[in-house]
């Protein structure tokens, strides 16, 4: 993964991937490289926008991979490693997971982060705290 932990995005619309885990405890080498492996592929996908991720001690993570259109993101999910890849996840490295997919109307951030205010549209941003 980057060492960017957010994602420079475009102005909204686009689309948000939700992926919330909880790991088991077996194969984590194979985990990791397998995670490097997609992170890699992915990037090179039709409208991948980018990627957020974190996993905390317990093994919970939340991965959100953004993409510009629903196609985009049905051609990702059909990509054949990433196919194989999360199979093998259902059968080896997680105990549970969630995926959601949800259309991003708005985004803003703060404070100061400029390459995220720099893709927030500024009418719909929230008012600075006084």
């Amino acid at each position: 993964m980057t060492s960017e932990r957010f994602a420079a995005l475009p102005k909204p619309p686009y689309y948000a991937v939700i992926f919330s885990s909880q790991r088991n405890a077996h194969g984590e080498a194979d985990y990791h490289a397998a995670a490097d492996a997609l992170f890699a592929i992915v990037q090179d996908q039709p409208g991948f926008l980018g990627v957020e991720s974190t996993r905390d001690g317990d093994g919970f993570g939340i991965t959100v991979a953004y993409f510009d259109s629903e196609e985009n993101i049905r051609r990702w999910r059909n990509e054949a490693t990433h196919a194989a890849t999360r199979e093998r996840g259902k059968r080896e490295w997680y105990e549970h997971f969630e995926v959601r997919v949800a259309k991003v109307e708005r985004a803003y951030g703060g404070p100061h982060n400029e390459a995220v205010a720099a893709t927030a549209d500024p009418a719909t941003a929230a008012p600075a705290a006084g």
